[in-house]
């Protein structure tokens, strides 16, 4: 005779059965057809029409970019960042230096004129904002079909300051031209010692993939730099907060002067475009970059009150390049909390933290899984940089002062993790093993009392046949 479970207990069976199913089962991606909707016959490839063949060899290559691995999303315990449209992007903190989002952000691409971010950090650094900027034949080589400019002459003169209006607004690719002269002949050097200078400047930074040729983002092939690199430039320039003044301005004037005529140029960053549909209420600057090789480039920095992110996309298609951006910040400012260093620090040789130093972390991410690495100053003083990591992310540093007993420069390294807490958010323990646990356990309970009341069952109708 075969015998079933009652209603009530196959019910229940059946929902923890579905719910260890979903557990154990990850949903990649899902493809929801509507009620009613048929699948599209797709045309022989014969029929279609040189207009439709490119839209779908676009549309494979989009997905193709789309799907490209996102490093940081393979990091343990990381929050899942969203795809972009673009070769590379990274979101890095201003003021810790914590990398939250990476995408390739070491490879080399063309950066088009986001280039002029660098130009102008050395401009900030060397310039006079008062000095006077000559718009020199060599200026005007530059330009070739396409390429941005306001219009200027060769022989106009412009202030340094209405130049760097003209550069990171206008994006003049003769005014940045002529920006690196002008610094270069106040320091008794070249052209080429400006481009020295950047290069040189990208190193310091910590840049290990840049190789600069002009100050304008002119396409030349060995022209290059990456995500990462432009970050840290970005991340250099924060330092100036005339970058960002002229970054938020949505319109500027140069005005007619015995050499120039009046130029008139607005602001051509969207998220900085209050009624565009692309603005973004916390961006307070960035740079735009476009040539057909290097398509979209944008670096933009963005501030909710909290922290200052800098994100930078290379190579995206158009269309793409802001909504990019705007799901790369939403994803930094609401994926990760500060966790001061100065609270969860107990390194014996580090005698002072500043207390508004800290790391930036996921929920799934504690502290004591970090790595670190104290880097004392050249100069002395007992100053040392502290810096943290996480399987290889950089996550927080801050300049501490150290003990006596670390005399000789040099690095550093505590690896001592504790690998048992890598993986529980901060101030929490993992309950998923103890869930699975009790899931299971009540399931054998289950089948247990199922059994023992079957066989109770067994006994009484065998008592009732013996008793007829």
């Amino acid at each position: 005779m075969r015998h079933r479970l009652p209603f009530g207990l196959r019910v229940m069976t059946g929902i923890l059965a579905v719910l260890f199913l979903m557990a154990a089962v990850p949903v990649s991606r899902m493809e929801v057809r509507a009620e009613g909707e048929t699948a599209t016959q797709e045309k022989p490839e014969e029929e279609k029409t040189e207009e439709e063949k490119a839209q779908e060899a676009l549309q494979k290559e989009l997905e193709a970019v789309y799907n490209l691995p996102v490093q940081s999303n393979e990091l343990k315990g990381w929050p899942q960042g969203p795809g972009t449209y673009g070769d590379s992007a990274i979101v890095m903190d201003a003021d810790s230096g914590a990398i939250l989002y990476a995408k390739n952000i070491d490879k080399q691409e063309f950066p088009a004129s986001i280039t002029k971010v660098l130009t102008a950090l050395l401009a900030f650094q060397y310039g006079d904002m008062a000095a006077q900027v000559v718009i020199t034949p060599e200026c005007m080589n530059c330009l070739g079909s396409g390429y941005a400019s306001i219009g200027l002459q060769e022989g106009n003169v412009i202030s340094m300051e209405q130049a760097m209006y003209a550069m990171l607004l206008a994006s003049s690719n003769e005014v940045a031209c002529a920006i690196g002269e002008t610094i270069a002949q106040s320091q008794g050097q070249s052209y080429e010692w400006f481009l020295e200078q950047m290069n040189a400047t990208c190193r310091e930074l910590g840049g290990e993939h840049s190789n600069f040729v002009n100050t304008n983002g002119v396409h030349e092939e060995n022209h290059l730099t990456c995500a990462r690199d432009m970050a840290l430039i970005g991340r250099a320039i924060c330092q100036y907060p005339q970058f960002f003044e002229i970054c938020q301005t949505q319109q500027y004037v140069i005005p007619a002067s015995a050499t120039t005529e009046e130029h008139v140029f607005q602001q051509k960053h969207n998220m900085l475009l209050p009624g565009d549909s692309d603005y973004y209420e916390y961006a307070i600057g960035g740079k735009t970059g476009y040539t057909t090789e290097a398509n979209n480039t944008l670096i933009t920095f963005a501030d909710n009150g909290d922290r200052t992110l800098i994100c930078v996309v290379f190579r995206t298609y158009a269309g793409h390049v802001y909504s990019d951006t705007r799901a790369l910040l939403d994803y930094g400012f609401s994926s990760f909390k500060k966790i001061p260093i100065v609270e969860k620090e107990s390194i014996e040789e580090v005698e002072e933290i500043p207390e508004e130093a800290y790391v930036l972390l996921p929920e799934g991410v504690n502290f004591d899984s970090l790595e670190k690495t104290l880097e004392l100053d050249e100069k002395g003083e007992n100053l040392a940089t502290l810096s943290y990591t996480y399987q290889d992310m950089p996550v927080g540093s801050a300049q501490v002062r150290v003990s006596d007993s670390l005399e000789d420069t040099g690095k550093v390294v505590f690896s001592e993790v504790d690998t048992d807490k890598m993986n529980q958010p901060e101030g929490k323990k993992d309950i998923r093993k103890p869930l699975i646990v009790v899931g299971i356990v009540s399931l054998l309970i289950i089948l247990i009392l199922w059994f023992r009341i079957n066989q109770l069952k067994k006994r009484k109708r065998r008592r009732r046949r013996r008793r007829r």
